[in-house]
């Protein structure tokens, strides 16, 4: 069929859809939204991982942060070896190297 609309002619051209078509779009469709959702978890995770380093750095880095780290390290130590921190010095030490006996030279 041919009309005119001024001084141009348009023919009309039936369009035939195929069902492979369709199905080829709808496939493509429902793979980019797995892409997507796939891109979306995984710049949450990239996100939550960058933060959780963040806040971590600056609890180690603190004052506050330190002491607390420093007591619980303590706490451990004093519980494996009470016996050893809370001693003084032994009674009797011996010298650190050995040395040799004194001996008079005789002439």
């Amino acid at each position: 069929m041919l009309t005119y609309k001024g001084a141009i002619a348009h023919i009309a051209i039936k369009v035939i859809i195929v069902t492979g078509t369709n199905a080829f779009k709808n496939a493509s469709l429902i793979m980019q939204k797995i892409i997507n959702a796939i891109a979306c978890i995984s710049f949450v995770l990239t996100l939550g991982s960058i933060t959780s380093v963040y806040f971590g750095y600056k609890y180690i880095t603190s004052p506050k942060g330190q002491e607390k780290i420093k007591k619980q390290i303590l706490n451990e130590l004093k519980g494996s070896m009470p016996n050893l921190i809370n001693k003084e010095l032994p009674k009797f030490t011996q010298p650190a190297l050995p040395t040799k006996p004194k001996t008079k030279l005789s002439i």
